[in-house]
């Protein structure tokens, strides 16, 4: 058994305790001579400490330069897609998306999306893109935009890419306040006042301008119905709609015709609704006049009582 208050020994200290006591001081001298020896060389401790520090100091400096780019490094890139974190570009181009992608992260700054086959944007597609610069919605099938579903784009946007699409008739409320470098060539627009409104409004790319080709229009006089489908050809198919809009042509006073045309229609059906009602109010009246004075007439006329002659006579 090994002595009291002992941890370790050997099997020879159980028979030999003078022999165990003695190695135990000599454990406890060596030490005191390491002890010695770390104090003498306290110099080299003193460097072994600096060195620690200096690496954790580098440490907490990487990590703090790091700190702007954790919540890119937490985010999720969307399927079918290709984030580069560190310049903040998703790359969703030639991806067969038929849907606008879910889980975009929010700190995007350019996202392409061109050569898919999405049809429409939702509403708050890019609610929560609040860093976006830069959008690429080029040879998509895009032929309606939802209603603000472009207007939650930050001012910040410098570049909107929606040419080659679908769009027919879309309004300047649409687009909201954004000041972007705006692309809408080729598309099969239907020229109206509320596109020739948007041409005035938008900040086109000046070399697309041309590009922007009416494959309908407004008709003007002489041109048919203005009531009829869109997609009817005019005499301004295939011309730009910036060299109709030089020439002279304005589709909004066209527009403003209609609208006063429609208003006068408008005066006349009431007036004429006006008139309908005296008419029918007088005769119902004549005819409630009539009834009246029929009755008045088939009462019983009053008769004369038998007093009346008696004093008259008497009175003579």
């Amino acid at each position: 058994m090994c002595p009291s208050g002992w941890t370790r020994c050997h099997k020879g200290d159980e028979k030999e305790p003078g022999r165990g006591l003695g190695r135990g001081l000599g454990k406890l001298r060596g030490k005191e001579r390491g002890l010695e020896h770390w104090m003498g060389t306290g110099t080299q401790k003193d460097l072994g400490v600096g060195t620690s520090l200096a690496g954790g100091l580098a440490g907490w400096l990487v990590a703090l330069l790091l700190l702007p780019f954790l919540p890119l490094v937490a985010s999720q890139c969307p399927d079918s897609c290709h984030c580069v974190w560190e310049s903040s570009l998703v790359q969703c181009a030639d991806a067969g998306l038929r849907e606008f992608p879910q889980g975009i992260p929010p700190d995007t700054v350019t996202l392409h999306l061109e050569r898919n086959y999405i049809h429409s944007l939702p509403e708050g597609a890019f609610r929560e893109l609040t860093q976006l610069r830069d959008l690429y919605l080029s040879h998509n099938r895009i032929d309606s935009l939802s209603s603000g579903a472009l207007r939650h784009l930050t001012p910040e946007l410098r570049l909107l890419d929606l040419s080659h699409n679908q769009l027919r008739m879309v309004s300047r409320h649409d687009f909201g306040y954004t000041r972007a470098v705006t692309r809408l060539y080729h598309n099969p627009w239907h020229c109206d006042c509320a596109l020739q409104e948007l041409m005035r409004t938008l900040h086109l790319e000046p070399e697309t301008i041309n590009g922007i080709l009416c494959e309908s229009s407004t008709r003007g006089p002489g041109e048919g119905s203005r009531w009829e489908d869109p997609g009817g050809t005019s005499e301004h198919s295939g011309q730009p709609l910036v060299k109709l809009l030089d020439s002279g042509v304005n589709f909004c006073s066209l527009h403003r015709k209609t609208t006063d045309v429609a208003m006068l229609v408008t005066m006349f059906v009431w007036f004429f609704m006006v008139i309908v009602y005296v008419v029918y109010y007088v005769r119902q009246n004549q005819a409630e006049t009539r009834r009246h004075l029929e009755y008045l007439k088939s009462l019983p006329s009053p008769k004369k009582t038998q007093t009346e002659p008696d004093t008259l006579s008497t009175g003579f």
